[in-house]
């Protein structure tokens, strides 16, 4: 049998999947994630006191979030989804880190957006955390705000109003283009017009699930979904596969020991290029790494080395 006989697969794959639900304040965002399978919620913001739901106690550094992140990782447990409740509570922490490693008072102080750049960094390492989640078949669901903003098309007259995730200019890229399913939940809202023409809102307590883009809102879905959903878990239910079942994983007890192997011959290398990355100091080794991070290159070591050598080829660490 040829190679790509033996290796190209037909059909869906059921994995886990990375979904986004915004909307406005109080809509029951919330509730709505308690739905999902298994779900534990990391707390940013205080709003899962009035539910029965396991969740982690509410993180006041960027550190707490990371070693949850690490011990749903690498410890044993039954939970299926992990909610992050609000992403935008958990960016103003990021955010507060930042500024705090580069002893700056506010993001601003960086200076011409250098602040939102190493932001954008963080998010990004932080979504490729989640990787060693999504791979023993955890799913990842983040809740949003949104907000109301201008928007102008490059190619039209005029400007108009649109929702929009209530993240900086720079993080919400990055986090629609992360995601599986972005779902916008709001009030459906009739417009009906009366005899003399005038037009008016009826309703709006119905609520709803919009599942494709419009000019008035983001959203997106992967699986065919109808443009508006019911307001329930069970209208989505299909997207995450009843017989995914979350991989048993090993304790791991320090996983930076765990580089050793990965690094042996080349620890010059690697120390250069963590230092270039900041995830060391000049004069620290390869074993003084975050455990998280150490977790996400046991996870894709591949990549990892892959990285290493192309700053290598490139001149070395910058």
């Amino acid at each position: 049998m040829s190679i790509l006989a033996s290796t190209i697969h037909r059909g869906p794959l059921v994995r886990a999947q990375k979904t986004v639900i915004y909307g406005p304040e109080g809509i029951g965002k919330t509730t709505l994630a308690a739905q999902f399978p298994s779900p534990v919620f990391l707390d940013t913001e205080g709003g899962t006191h009035h539910l029965d739901v396991a969740r982690f106690p509410a993180p006041k550094t960027w550190d707490d979030v990371t070693k949850t992140i690490a011990a749903l990782a690498s410890e044993p447990h039954e939970f299926r989804t992990l909610v992050v409740d609000t992403a935008d509570w958990l960016e103003k922490l990021l955010i507060e880190d930042v500024c705090r490693r580069a002893n700056k008072t506010s993001i601003e102080e960086f200076g011409y957006g250098k602040g939102y750049v190493v932001l954008a960094e963080e998010v990004t390492k932080f979504l490729a955390s989640l990787n060693a989640l999504l791979a023993r078949g955890m799913h990842v669901l983040l809740l949003a705000h949104c907000r109301i903003a201008k928007f102008e098309q490059p190619d039209a007259a005029g400007a108009y109003d649109r929702y929009e995730l209530k993240l900086t200019k720079q993080v919400a890229p990055l986090v629609k283009e992360w995601c599986d399913m972005l779902l916008f939940a709001n009030y459906f809202t009739k417009i009906a017009e009366n005899d003399s023409g005038k037009k008016r809102g009826v309703g709006g307590r119905e609520r709803k699930l919009y599942t494709t883009h419009t000019a008035a809102w983001d959203a997106k879905n992967r699986h065919g979904f109808e443009e508006n959903l019911p307001f329930e878990f069970a209208a989505v239910a299909s997207a995450f596969g009843a017989s995914t079942e979350i991989k048993p994983v090993a304790p791991v007890a320090n996983p930076v020991e765990r580089l050793a192997e990965l690094v042996s011959g080349k620890e010059d290398v690697v120390n250069a290029f963590l230092v270039a990355r900041q995830q060391i100091k000049t004069g620290q080794t390869w074993r003084d790494v975050a455990p998280d991070y150490a977790l996400r290159v046991i996870s894709k070591p591949d990549d990892f080395l892959r990285a290493v050598e192309a700053q290598l080829a490139n001149g070395g660490a910058k």
